[in-house]
């Protein structure tokens, strides 16, 4: 489950790609890549209704 968040901004450190060298299961990777892409989406919407409700954007 580690391996997806690093994969998603796309860093990671040498040492623990030796470990993550095992197999993973493409299911496993493609459920927890939505899950982490509708939450990035959903803290965006949260954020951007802040800020509107706040009046700082006028």
């Amino acid at each position: 489950m580690a391996t997806v968040p690093w994969a998603f901004f796309g860093v990671g450190k040498s040492a623990t790609h030796k470990d993550e060298s095992n197999p993973i299961n493409p299911v496993h990777v493609v459920v927890a890549g939505l899950i982490g892409a509708a939450l990035f989406v959903l803290v965006l919407v949260l954020l951007v209704n802040f800020v509107l409700s706040s009046g700082v954007a006028r």
